[in-house]
């Protein structure tokens, strides 16, 4: 194991103290970039959407639940019952508390799947999951949201790529994939009007995943093979499969 270098007291902190100012630096730029995301124009939402939950079938304004805000998971299961384990990881790293933090600045947050509602109410009763999940069963909403891909029914688009950008950027697998992506989507209610404001794909749904960002702060890291210094953990797992079952 390539384990940190032994050093002494005054020599960690003068090297914590480098890092700690990096870490400030990374501080304000992230500020300066959430800004700039508050920033960003917003898209009125016109199609009727309806989904399937609890209380039967509802629209996109009705899972705001009298709240301005919604912040939606994109969780991938679809109709045949794949799983996704990083999307499970994302619900269980919110509790009970996440959620509710949310209500005090009027945002709600709700989990949206393909899956027919019976297969989501069976899992989440099972899981013993709280947070509100609807079902966009026969909807256009996932693939509008390109977190449904299927090239019979629109070209490969993922993370703002269309098919030629994703080539490009090694992910000739998209050009015939079929089935679901992740993704969190954010959306504003200004009366009875829906905008679209804000979507993030890819490594952008990291943000749900806290025990990650927890694993961040250690010697050891998330362990997965991509990271730097080599060497450093016992195992080098592939990325992402802390959350297999």
């Amino acid at each position: 194991m390539n384990l940190p270098q032994i050093v002494s007291p005054s020599e960690w902190l003068a090297a914590r103290k480098e890092l700690l100012r990096r870490e400030k630096e990374f501080s304000r730029t992230r500020d300066s970039l959430n800004a700039d995301r508050r920033r960003l124009p917003m898209v009125r939402i016109d199609k009727d959407y309806r989904f399937t939950g609890p209380d039967g079938e509802v629209g996109l304004l009705d899972i705001f639940d009298g709240c301005q805000q919604l912040v939606l998971q994109h969780f991938m299961l679809d109709p045949s019952r794949h799983e996704c384990g990083s999307c499970r990881a994302m619900v269980e790293s919110l509790g009970a508390g996440v959620p509710e933090h949310l209500r005090k600045r009027d945002t709600v947050f709700a989990a949206v799947s393909r899956a027919p509602y019976p297969t989501l109410r069976t899992m989440r009763e099972a899981k013993g999951w709280t947070f509100p999940w609807y079902s966009s069963y026969g909807s256009d909403f996932n693939y509008d949201f390109h977190v449904t891909l299927d090239p019979a029914v629109a070209p490969p688009n993922y993370n703002y790529r269309d098919a030629d950008e994703l080539v490009a950027a090694g992910f000739e697998w998209m050009m015939d994939y079929a089935g679901e992506q992740p993704g969190i989507s954010c959306f504003l209610r200004d009366g009875d009007e829906v905008f679209h404001t804000y979507s993030t794909f890819g490594r952008g749904v990291e943000v749900m995943m806290t025990g990650l960002h927890l694993l961040d702060l250690t010697a050891l890291g998330r362990q997965e093979e991509w990271e730097e210094p080599k060497g450093r953990a016992p195992v080098a797992y592939p990325a992402g499969s802390i959350f297999s079952t």
